[in-house]
């Protein structure tokens, strides 16, 4: 199984997740590797069986609109049937950015493996499980 995490860390609290699901996928014995969102993009989308997503909750409730979106944006014709995982942080609101987010991807035909994974700033030990059970679940 060949898989990626793609993410994007303003705080360092995503970067935080993207480890733990990295590692997660690991520990389920997948090939593994990690990219800033700026270094991934569409055309990488078929190299993978299963790729993870991250990015914070932006603004009102939106992904980081530099970088993130339009990485993301590229990468939709690839969302087809493929398995994916989102996670992020954020610091203000009840997670809207990531139904959101899950709903979009569903409409592009993503196989999403499970709800999203979020947590209030940094990880806490409960999220950083959540993280490395979203990348088993990838990797399975």
């Amino acid at each position: 199984m060949k898989t990626a995490v793609v993410y994007w860390s303003g705080t360092g609290n995503t970067e935080a997740m993207a480890k733990e699901v990295e590692q997660g996928m690991k520990d389920a014995g997948a090939e593994v590797e990690v990219f800033e969102a700026a270094a991934f993009s569409g055309d990488k989308m078929g190299e993978y069986d299963a790729v993870a997503f991250g990015c914070p909750s932006m603004g009102d409730e939106e992904l980081e609109d530099t970088e993130f979106a339009p990485m993301f944006d590229d990468c939709k014709s690839g969302l087809p049937g493929k398995k994916i995982g989102l996670f992020g942080s954020y610091g203000w609101g009840d997670g809207e950015w990531m139904r959101n987010w899950e709903a979009s991807c569903k409409e592009e035909g993503a196989n999403l493996v499970q709800d999203g994974v979020i947590c209030n700033e940094e990880p806490d030990d409960e999220a950083k499980e959540a993280c490395q059970n979203l990348g088993k679940a990838l990797a399975q």
